[in-house]
């Protein structure tokens, strides 16, 4: 890392515009992850990614402090990640650093993709537990206090929002994302909640555990419930968007829901083994019946029942490469052990009261 030093910006806001990178880094020769932020601890952490949000950031800081104030707590930040956005929203950011001691603004050095930017806001977090939200208020940061006492009550490393509605998604939205989880939940070991997104309150070992996790293609939720302890669900919800239109068009859908079944799943390569032997039998059923014919009925030559059977194992045998290359390809990246994000520029404010930082 390197950098060339802090710079002052407006009363007691430090700006840090240094390049930090995230997640694995190649100078620790043990394959371990980059570090995490240790300087001090605080009760609470809010981590919120950010993409175009200049419209509601304002309201959705103004509701997440009123929301820690109304669960009495004092000890506490809001992380808000800028994931290279291409509006105002890094100046809001630092503006709200002005006006909130409690603010830290992490601004990447270009779009990442959500889950990457959730990543970098979890290993800059210092809470001993860390609310996990997006800024787009989809998710009512009013329960904060609910969430946290449920995860007292139940002794849990993780209360994960359980969406019951969702106001203001389409009925095709709706219904994909439900069939997306049950058929994700058929094909993966890995136990993840239906129903879920990553709306969730997290102990602060669990975030940091999940932020030294060094694999780039991240499905979040999938991760956290790989990691295991005792998680426990919250029945909520979901709003709609407060401003701004979604960061999820279909080509992202569709990226997300790859990352989740290739990194939680080997069912793709399974089916293509399964298709290939199916037409392994198939092709043995037509080679018997092809030298029935041959021998006991009158056959006329032709090249259509040929260009089939040519055309039909072709495409087997493209989808079987097809799968089995995306997998190497993602080993292939992954070998590469490139940090998983930079950090072009931190903001803080140092007028934080210093009995607010847990020793």
């Amino acid at each position: 890392m390197g950098g060339d030093g802090p710079a002052v910006h407006g009363a007691g806001t430090q700006r840090q515009r240094r390049v930090e990178l995230g997640g694995f880094d190649p100078a620790l020769q043990d394959g371990s992850a980059a570090r995490v932020d240790p300087s001090g601890t605080l009760c609470l952490s809010i981590v919120a990614p950010c993409f175009n949000e200049e419209q509601g950031l304002m309201e959705f800081h103004r509701r997440v402090s009123a929301a820690v104030a109304a669960a009495g707590e004092r000890s506490y930040e809001i992380v808000l990640v800028d994931d290279g956005s291409t509006d105002a929203t890094w100046t809001v950011i630092a503006f709200l650093v002005d006006l909130d001691p409690h603010v830290v603004g992490v601004k990447l050095s270009r779009n990442h993709g959500h889950q990457i930017a959730l990543t970098a806001g979890l290993a800059r977090c210092r809470g001993d537990e860390v609310l996990i939200i997006d800024a787009d208020l989809q998710d009512p940061p009013e329960l904060l206090a609910d969430m946290r006492a449920l995860m007292r009550r139940s002794e849990a490393d993780v209360v994960y929002g359980r969406r019951i509605a969702r106001a203001g998604e389409t009925w095709v939205k709706t219904a994909s994302a439900a069939a997306f989880y049950r058929i994700l939940a058929r094909m993966t070991d890995t136990d993840i909640p239906l129903d879920t997104g990553d709306f969730r309150l997290i102990s602060g070992r669990l975030a940091r555990l999940i932020a030294r996790l060094p694999e780039r293609d991240r499905f979040m939720r999938g991760l956290i419930s790989w990691a295991g302890f005792r998680q426990v669900p919250f029945d909520y919800r979901r709003d709609g968007r407060f401003a701004g239109k979604t960061k999820y068009p279909l080509r992202k859908m569709l990226a997300f829901a790859s990352d989740a079944i290739l990194g939680f799943s080997l069912f793709p390569v399974r089916l293509a083994g399964l298709i290939s032997a199916a037409f392994f039998v198939a092709l043995i059923v037509l080679l018997g019946y092809v030298g029935f014919s041959w021998m006991f009925l009158t056959t006329v030559p032709g090249w259509t029942s040929l260009a089939i059977i040519i055309l039909a194992t072709s495409a087997v045998q493209m989808f079987t490469l097809s799968v089995i290359g995306e997998y190497v390809g993602r080993i292939y990246i992954e070998g590469k052990r490139r940090p998983l994000f930079i950090i072009e520029e931190i903001a803080t404010n140092t007028d934080a009261a210093s009995d607010e930082t847990r020793p």
